[in-house]
């Protein structure tokens, strides 16, 4: 298989993650030195899941994500493009199901609550999907997106540009059974808009009450908003 190329063609994309999914987890907390377990948990607080509400955890991978946001007593569904993922990840007793971000598979206003982490520059529009999530979530809802973004100190963002993504290419060769998709995962972070570009975005994509939080010096960043009540 070839890598899936910045196009983002929805197919290509699954099928790498298709690839990857036996490995990926480990190989995620291996490139990231085990920050995105912190990264996980701050989410998770950003998120406030409660008892009671119904969250969709979008390109959730093998669920280690939705377990997190499940702590509360919320019911949440791991969903995604990558049926290798789910499989992968059948263990973790979530419910799951395959969906496309663009053409979800849910009625109207079905959650009280979504959630999109380290994934959403992997789909192939990220307004249109951003667009198709308002649809399935209730008025006043909100969105908690935990994504790679731009660090905010120079030094450190040279370092991170220059030297770490080609690490993670490195170590991903090294664990994983797909080395060039790590290579395209690399290349997808240095692509990427910075925090003010992705929330301007989520603006207008029709989300309100924009905001963010930088983690670990803004290598990564936490968008949330709601949706218009």
């Amino acid at each position: 298989m070839s890598r899936a190329s910045l196009d983002k063609d929805p197919h290509e994309v699954a099928a790498m993650f298709d690839d990857v999914a036996d490995g990926y987890d480990r190989a995620n907390s291996f490139m990231t030195f085990g920050f995105d377990r912190r990264w996980r948990t701050t989410t998770a607080r950003v998120l406030d899941a409660k008892r009671g509400e119904k969250v969709l955890d979008l390109a959730a991978g093998t669920g280690v994500s939705t377990v997190e946001y499940a702590r509360n007593g919320a019911w949440c569904l791991a969903a995604d493009f990558s049926v290798g993922m789910l499989k992968a990840g059948k263990h973790r007793g979530v419910p799951m199901v395959a969906a496309d971000a663009l053409k979800l598979p849910f009625a109207d206003e079905s959650f009280d609550a979504v959630t999109i982490s380290l994934a959403l520059r992997n789909f192939v529009d990220t307004k249109a999907a951003l667009t198709e999530i308002a649809r399935v979530v209730k008025p006043g809802g909100r969105l908690v997106i935990c994504e790679v973004s731009t660090p905010t100190f120079p030094p450190i963002r040279f370092l991170h540009r220059k030297f770490i993504l080609r690490l993670l290419t490195w170590v991903g060769s090294r664990t994983s059974t797909n080395p060039e998709a790590y290579s395209y995962l690399a290349e997808s972070m240095l692509a990427w808009p910075d925090q003010r570009t992705l929330g301007e975005i989520i603006a207008s994509a029709g989300w309100t009450e924009v905001e963010w939080l930088n983690l670990t010096f803004g290598v990564v960043a936490i968008h949330r908003a709601k949706k218009p009540a």
